[in-house]
């Protein structure tokens, strides 16, 4: 563990002089971003010279993490105007919905495209998780509890689509053993993530399903849902999780695309591969990622329309000829 990698000492600063600490997880949150949230949250609320609030600007948080410790503290505002601000898995500031202009930021993250926001950045691009990111820094500053093992654990479980990506090696696996030494329950954890799914997710993934179209030889596969089909379902944002993971799985195909459709007429896209990189892509459009996952969404456009123009910009690019 390098200085550079881990500026412990210039968190440790940033941790002394914080009288408040507010923790941000980015907007439509997922699983790593939540997990790595909760996860310093259950380290930090143990200190008692300190107030600590973890926060989403999202409405809607994934209920099957609601096993997660202290999932139930989680608000939606800011509270503290002033205080160090811990963000965890957003590769910008602007995703997480709220004005950090002249805050102290710890900038906590593990995408390539991340901006470098913060006034102190520890962003590890080659590590599966942000949770991994974050628990190897704070396990060098508090003792690792259960409550905390579990929501890392929880979050890398998921961001490696159940140790499956191409971001697990052995240090993953020491990470995982780690945790689970400390007192997680691995099959308490994947059964909130395989066994919970609501009704409306299955409606939705249905509806995807059936738009389903390949391009480029079958090399490139696109799902896609209508803003009415999402209200006909009754799906909700954390309903649209993995879904374009059905688009990669094909033999056939190196690019999944899923194209949804949102509430103001934006197109919201995710990109996944699995071997070109499709963070060339987002970047082309305003987005980011990593090199097999990426995303980004496009105010005002068409559905089709929207598909159509990433389409043409992978031929572009070239990119499939990386495969």
């Amino acid at each position: 563990m390098t200085e550079q990698r881990f500026p412990v000492r210039k968190v440790k600063e940033q941790l002394a002089h914080a009288k408040n600490i507010t923790i941000l997880t980015h907007l439509n949150p997922d699983a790593d971003t939540i997990g790595t949230g909760l996860g310093i949250f259950n380290l930090l609320k143990h200190d008692r010279t300190k107030r600590v609030e973890i926060v989403n600007a999202s409405n809607l948080l994934p209920q099957h993490l609601d096993f997660l410790p202290s999932f139930e503290k989680i608000k939606h505002k800011m509270d503290f105007e002033e205080g160090l601000v811990i963000t965890c898995d957003s590769g910008s500031a602007n995703r997480l919905g709220f004005d950090l202009k002249g805050r102290e930021v710890l900038n906590i993250d593990h995408h390539e495209s991340n901006e470098y926001y913060g006034t102190v950045n520890v962003v590890i691009a080659e590590y599966a998780s942000a949770s991994q990111v974050a628990f190897e820094l704070f396990k060098t500053l508090y003792p690792v509890n259960e409550e905390s093992a579990t929501c890392f654990y929880a979050a890398l479980l998921s961001d490696t689509r159940y140790f499956t990506t191409s971001s697990v090696n052995q240090e993953v696996f020491e990470v995982a053993k780690e945790l689970v030494a400390t007192g997680v329950d691995p099959a308490k954890v994947a059964c909130h993530f395989t066994q919970r799914r609501p009704l409306s997710s299955l409606r939705i993934l249905e509806k995807a399903l059936s738009h389903l179209e390949l391009s480029s030889e079958g090399r490139v596969a696109t799902l896609k849902v209508t803003q009415d089909e999402i209200i006909a379902t009754g799906a909700r944002m954390p309903d649209m999780e993995g879904i374009v993971d059905y688009a990669r799985s094909l033999a056939t195909v190196e690019i999944g695309m899923f194209a949804m459709e949102l509430a103001d007429g934006s197109i919201r896209v995710s990109l996944r591969s699995k071997h070109v990189d499709v963070s060339r892509v987002a970047a082309a459009f305003g987005g980011g990622g990593h090199k097999v996952a990426a995303g980004f969404t496009l105010k005002q456009t068409g559905l089709q329309e929207t598909i159509d123009t990433i389409l043409k910009k992978i031929e572009e690019l070239g990119i499939l000829n990386e495969a």
